[in-house]
């Protein structure tokens, strides 16, 4: 499979050094070469991009900022001089962080990870049974029979379980995609609930352990079906 990939870089010497670099691989085309951050927002636009090279110190708009500008993104790697801004990309979701000059065999290895990102697979999917998040010192692995309830604000959730809460940086949407379907329930633009640990509801609050969970009209119909469906009755 190919996949397309666009250089946003400032300094024509690093785009023509990427460039040879992507075309020595075999499996990446080359859609564009942008000079800033406004050339690749009018790419990404019109072109379906799976991956972007992206340097961080470009005039006007640096390349953290042009990232967290935008609503839908293809795989992220990092090409820059400046080694510092390494934590912060990754908080990004970035895939690498190339510092230059970019040696071919640490740029086969980062490309070959977008590549088994990428790659179709016809094996049987596996059913998972947690989910992981990024935290200040890693990754942390949490089951979904712990989870009692997710909370969103703005770009960051916290995931409320019997042992405890853990914040990353995430929206309420990505992180309801993550969920099995069927366990979990959407009762407020803020709020998913576990299904099973939902305790009682009244009016339109849900008791879930020792928490109170607003329900929003939007949402109240799920949950009256859910109950309706387990409901003991005359």
């Amino acid at each position: 499979m190919n996949i397309r990939c666009i250089i946003v870089d400032d300094e024509p010497l690093a785009r023509e050094g990427m460039e040879l670099l992507v075309k020595d691989t075999g499996f990446l085309q080359l859609v564009a070469q942008c000079s800033n951050a406004m050339e690749a927002n009018e790419v990404l636009a019109a072109e379906k991009i799976d991956l972007m090279f992206l340097d961080i110190q470009m005039p006007r708009i640096r390349g953290i900022e042009f990232l967290k500008s935008l609503t839908v993104k293809p795989l992220v790697i990092i090409t820059t001089a400046y080694p510092n801004f390494a934590l912060e990309g990754f908080e990004l979701n970035v895939l690498d962080y190339l510092v230059k000059p970019i040696t071919p065999e640490r740029f086969l290895q980062s490309v070959n990870r977008a590549r088994a990102l990428m790659q179709p697979t016809t094996d049987a999917p596996v059913t998972a049974d947690h989910l992981f998040i990024k935290t200040g010192h890693g990754f942390e692995k949490i089951a979904y029979a712990q989870i009692l309830f997710i909370e969103g604000a703005q770009n960051y959730i916290t995931i409320h379980t019997a042992q405890g809460k853990y914040m990353t940086l995430a929206t309420i949407k990505s992180a309801e995609s993550q969920l099995p379907p069927g366990k979990f329930l959407r009762v407020h633009k803020s709020y998913i609930v576990a299904a099973d640990k939902i305790q009682s509801f009244s009016g339109n609050e849900i008791t879930c352990g020792t928490h109170k969970i607003p329900v929003s009209k939007n949402h109240r119909d799920e949950l009256m079906k859910l109950i309706d469906q387990r409901l003991i009755r005359k």
